[in-house]
């Protein structure tokens, strides 16, 4: 049998956490490891487990989840961070990404979104609540602004030295379709999809497959 997911549950309101817990501990794919209220005992928890996944709740005392996930990505480097939160602020949204989050989850999901996002988020695969996908188009054109106001001149757009199988899988990615959905989509080898992951992020100069989502998604909104 596979081994259960090793789970660290973040949030500083404690009936929230305990219930979460609770919840998943009733699940067989799931381990808790353990549990932190604040950034600081997280990353001391993280660094000490080395849980599979991170469920970080981003309204912490002291240092946010999202300015936290720097030093739990430091503490526990395999560990994957998923976002678990009542923020749809699609700025919130925006710098969980940039900050390495593997997909941002409201805390109005139910158990098996949940846990279908836990089991992603360990394979290294994106969840984003499906309140918040409307709002990554938004979140990636406020930092296309931001940027194109910035720069004196528009740089090279690095989707032109894509090829076309890589813009077919970039495009897949961004409808949130695993490397074996691709592959059965494209009929090519799992293998492969891999490899032209990997090409892709190098290219775009991205570091997860979220943030490649993001950016397909605000080329398709130009």
């Amino acid at each position: 049998m596979t081994a259960p997911i090793r789970v660290l549950v973040v949030d500083d309101h404690t009936l929230f956490r305990r219930g979460v817990i609770a919840l998943l501990a009733n699940d067989a794919r799931f381990d808790v490891v353990g549990e932190a209220g604040d950034a600081s005992e997280a990353q001391r928890r993280a660094a000490a487990l080395r849980p599979d996944v991170i469920l970080l709740d981003n309204h912490l005392p002291g240092v946010s989840g999202v300015d936290a996930l720097p030093g739990l990505r430091e503490a526990a480097p395999a560990a994957r961070v998923l976002m678990l939160t009542v923020s749809e602020d699609e700025r919130d949204l925006a710098a969980a990404l940039r900050g390495g989050a593997r997909g941002y989850l409201l805390k109005t999901a139910d158990h098996e979104v949940l846990a279908t996002a836990i089991e992603r988020a360990a394979r290294g695969e994106s969840t984003v609540s499906p309140e918040m996908t409307g709002k990554l188009v938004s979140a990636f054109q406020s930092l296309d602004t931001a940027a194109a106001a910035s720069a004196p001149e528009a740089a090279p757009d690095p989707y032109d030295s894509l090829s076309p199988r890589e813009q077919q899988i970039l495009a897949q990615i961004a409808r949130g379709a695993s490397n074996k959905e691709i592959a059965r989509t494209l009929g090519i080898a799992e293998t492969t999809v891999k490899i032209h992951v990997q090409h892709i992020l190098r290219k775009l100069g991205l570091s997860s497959r979220v943030q490649a989502a993001v950016y397909a998604a605000g080329r398709e909104a130009h």
